[in-house]
C-alpha cells in the first residue's frame, strides 16, 4: 500500500471548492493521476481523521498554450470531489 501523502497532491482552495464545502460538505483535492477512488478515500481518512461518504473524480485535460512561435500543452491532472459524512469537516486554518 502506498503512503497517503503520495496519493494526495494538494487541497484545492478555490471559490468553487469553498462553495461546495459550505453547501454539501464537499472538498476538492488534486490527486495523483493513477489513484483510484478507494485509495483517495483511505488517504483522506488517514491524513485528516474524518469519515468520507463519497468520492467523485474528474480528469482535467491540459490546455493548449502558445509561447512566442511554439505551441505547447499544460499537463492534464486529476481532481477529486470528496464528500464527508455529517458532523465531519476539515479544518482549513
Amino acid at each position: 500500500m502506498t503512503s497517503p501523502y503520495r496519493v494526495l497532491n494538494a487541497l484545492l482552495r478555490t471559490e468553487k471548492g469553498a462553495q461546495a464545502a459550505a453547501r454539501a460538505n464537499q472538498y476538492l483535492f488534486s490527486v495523483k493521476k493513477d489513484a483510484n477512488k478507494i485509495e483517495i478515500k483511505k488517504a483522506v481518512e488517514g491524513i485528516y481523521k474524518v469519515k468520507v461518504s463519497r468520492v467523485n473524480t474528474q480528469v482535467v485535460p491540459g490546455k493548449l498554450k502558445r509561447v512566442r512561435h511554439q505551441i505547447g500543452r499544460t499537463p492534464e491532472w486529476k481532481k477529486a470531489f470528496v464528500t464527508l459524512e455529517k458532523g465531519h469537516k476539515i479544518d482549513l486554518a
